[in-house]
């Protein structure tokens, strides 16, 4: 297997770099915005920006790659990434930010289509599901190195900034000296929305719900760990602690899940998630090693229900629909982080820190109810079982890794 990855170590290292500069600018831009005065509900809409931008980059990026091709395309979005983060302290205003982080998200999104598309031409068959394990790996492991970047200070002046531009640049050194042929880049299938609800509506339920709460955590997560009396490093490391209990309670619940109704597995982790949430209301009170625990589960849980929603799409759906329904899923996945940020801020902003963990727990709760009434009024066979395999939100590229997004004459059709 390390022989096979071998080869995909400099799309590897790329995405890891790029990946510590993009998480340390989210959390970067929520302390700075407080600094700059900008209340919770400017600051949800200016974090709205990035997920509009990443949902509108999914449909930009494909043509002008197939277009001047990955190398070029790559060094075109770095360029216009780096350009963004340099012009947020040149131009401290909330209208301005929101059209950098908009233009920053669409970015982003074509770097990773690259990336995943020069992925998902590379490894055989047998080896893709390794190959996206790994690909998983190095993202979470790199959000979290990005949080603690933060330590290195925040006023109002350029280093940190600067600092996330320069590793943004540093992504494009690895990818653009790689010598592994540029693949071709098919058309990204979709299916319809309401085919989507029809054939899986838990998934796509939870699919956009979850979008809604992780938009909120990703936008204002450090806002409220600000708020509640964690200081510049305990935001990083109030980040990190969520970060690493999404990246380690995943499997476990996954591995769980395969082998019951996906959907109490849905359940069940979105009810302990909403607990939790409900929890960690009176959390301005707790010493920091409380909160950091608190929301280690927190993250473990909440993380999960975007996976779960997929394993179950892909247990749902016949062979030939599989890639689009994903690449639908996400879009719906992604529709809901451009709303939560936005409403969560809102929140916030009338009612203080307590609002964040209370509007994670009403998401949630509402899906709870919505997945329950499902158990009750609709029983469902697991017609092509296909087992879970932890994740973060992606582009469809990557979700291409998936063996069971290949053709597969095995699977049952159940038009």
């Amino acid at each position: 297997m390390i022989s096979k990855l071998l080869p995909l170590s400099a799309l590897l290292a790329g995405v890891a770099l790029l990946l510590m500069g993009s998480g340390l600018l989210g959390t970067l831009l929520a302390v700075r915005g407080g600094l700059e005065g900008f209340d919770e509900r400017t600051l949800g809409l200016v974090m709205s920006g990035y997920f509009a931008g990443f949902f509108l980059g999914t449909f930009a990026a494909p043509p002008l790659i197939r277009r001047i091709g990955h190398v070029r395309a790559f060094a075109f979005y770095i360029g216009v990434c780096a350009i963004a983060v340099l012009l947020h302290p040149l131009w401290v205003n909330p209208f301005a930010w929101f059209g950098l982080r908009l233009v920053t998200g669409a970015a982003l999104v074509g770097l990773y289509t690259v990336i995943e598309s020069w992925l998902n031409a590379q490894p055989e068959r047998e080896h893709r599901s390794r190959v996206f394990a790994v690909y998983m790996a190095v993202n979470l492991a790199a959000l979290a190195a990005g949080q603690l970047l933060l330590g290195l200070g925040v006023d109002r002046g350029f280093a940190l900034f600067s600092l996330v531009a320069i590793l943004i640049c540093a992504a494009a050194l690895p990818v653009t000296l790689t010598r592994l042929a540029q693949p071709s880049f098919p058309p990204t299938p979709r299916l319809g929305l309401a085919r989507l609800y029809r054939t899986a509506p838990a998934a796509a339920a939870s699919a956009g719900l979850s979008g809604v709460a992780m938009g909120a955590f990703w936008g204002l997560g450090p806002t409220y760990a600000g708020q509640i009396g964690l200081g510049r490093d305990g935001i990083a490391y109030f980040m990190v602690a969520t970060i690493l209990g999404g990246a380690l309670l995943q499997w476990p619940l996954g591995r769980w899940s395969d082998r019951v109704d996906r959907r109490i597995g849905l359940l069940l982790a979105c009810a302990a998630a909403a607990g939790l949430a409900l929890l960690a209301l009176p959390a301005a009170g707790w010493g920091h090693w409380a909160v950091y625990a608190t929301f280690f589960a927190y993250g473990g849980l909440a993380f999960a229900i975007y996976p779960l929603a997929v394993a179950h799409m892909l247990d749902t759906l016949p062979g030939d629909d599989l890639l689009a329904g994903c690449s639908s899923l996400l879009l719906v996945h992604g529709i809901g982080a451009a709303i939560g940020p936005a409403l969560a801020g809102a929140l916030m902003s009338r009612h203080g820190a307590a609002a964040l963990p209370a509007f994670f727990a009403a998401v949630l709760g509402l899906l709870v109810l919505y997945l329950a009434s499902r158990l009750v009024f609709h029983r469902r066979a697991r017609l092509n079982p296909a087992p879970f395999h932890p994740m973060l939100r992606t582009t469809p590229g990557a979700l291409g890794l998936l063996p069971e997004t290949q053709s597969n004459p095995t699977r049952k059709e159940n038009h």
